[in-house]
């Protein structure tokens, strides 16, 4: 008889690597320690729903689930139990009766993987109504501060890398500026990254509220010295100096922040600008293996966690090494890009233009 009974969700945005977290939790705890491993179907809403969508998990159903993108339980935006929305579109407090439904299945606790959000949902079930959490930090953008890196980030990364290796034989045979538009509304880490990784010339990122000016003179620069052509990485939260992210999201002015800054661009050269948005290309497919081998060992180190006993804490990877934290410490503000951090100063070593003066 399996000695415990938990739970496991996935929440928030897809990411590669979900699925090889799922696996490494079922391998860990089902194949090796022989516990049960329920599963609940688009995150909290499958503890929900009527009838409740909830799987039993196995080694035989994970097979094959550390290569493949995306999650095999589901996701979802919009299933906080706190304001969960009812049949009319007006939230209601589902909360209770979630932990009701997680003492009638007889789950002794919840694994939820997540971004922010969800481990705020996940704290805060644990504090409201005594339901035991262990968290799994998730986010593309690589912006929760409890962590050094979080598995998807790195597969984005290489996404936005090839994209990169790609624009920059089209925009060479056409002597064109060729702008990259990546995920990152509040921090810039991927356009930073995979801006270094892929020979960007230049860089635009939330942190940095840009002077399109300093990117006229980049292009400028480049054709004397008979480069006529540029790559350009836009994080899409990404905005001017000057302009009042409070009034408008950056995403969404005129079409995007990689669309604004083509705009400016334009009105200010005669140079033939192209954009491209990556978008949900960043988040599909398979994670590269660094993704596979963190999700891995976050998906071990959340079993070991309720086997010791260590509810209300969160995995995370710290100086190479995979630990924990109070769980409450990932509802912190996000991390963002400081203008000391190294790759800044070795961004700007290599020539790349951020849009600010030095």
């Amino acid at each position: 008889m399996a000695t415990h009974r938990i739970g496991l969700l996935t929440g928030g945005g897809d990411a590669p690597g979900l699925n090889a977290v799922i696996r490494a939790v079922v391998k860990h705890a089902v194949g090796g320690l022989h516990w049960q491993v329920v599963g609940s179907e688009d995150s909290f809403d499958g503890l929900l729903s009527d009838p409740r969508r909830l799987v039993n998990l196995s080694p035989v159903s994970c097979q094959g689930l550390l290569h493949r993108g995306g999650t095999v339980l589901g996701t979802t935006n919009r299933g906080d139990p706190f304001v969960y929305p009812s049949a009319d579109g007006t939230p209601v407090d589902r909360s209770a009766e979630l932990a009701a439904t997680i003492e009638d299945e007889g789950l002794e606790g919840l694994i939820v993987v997540g971004g922010d959000g969800t481990q705020r949902i996940a704290h805060r079930l644990m504090q409201t109504h005594g339901i035991p959490v262990v968290g799994v930090p998730k986010t593309i953008d690589n912006d929760l501060a409890a962590t050094d890196f979080t598995f998807g980030f790195w597969s984005a990364v290489e996404v936005a890398t090839e994209a990169l290796d790609r624009l920059h034989s089209t925009a060479e045979s056409h002597e064109r500026v060729m702008i990259l538009e990546v995920m990152g509304r509040d921090a810039g880490w991927i356009a930073l990254y995979a801006g270094v990784a892929g020979g960007a010339d230049c860089i635009a990122i939330p942190e940095l509220p840009y002077d399109v000016d300093r990117y006229i003179g980049k292009i400028k620069a480049r054709r004397r010295r008979g480069r006529p052509f540029t790559l350009v990485v836009v994080a899409e939260g990404a905005f001017p100096a000057g302009f009042d992210p409070g009034s408008t999201a950056p995403h969404a002015f005129n079409g995007g922040a990689g669309h604004h800054l083509g705009k400016l661009i334009r009105e200010r050269s005669d140079a033939e600008v192209r954009v491209t948005v990556l978008g949900h290309l960043q988040r599909g497919g398979g994670p590269i293996p660094y993704d596979r081998v963190l999700a891995t060992r976050f998906g071990v180190h959340a079993v070991e966690l309720v086997r010791n006993g260590q509810w209300g804490r969160m995995v995370r990877l710290e100086n190479g090494l995979i630990t924990s934290v109070p769980i409450d410490e990932a509802a912190g503000p996000p991390r963002l890009v400081q203008t000391d951090h190294p790759l800044i100063a070795s961004a700007r070593a290599v020539g790349i233009e951020l849009g600010v003066k030095v």
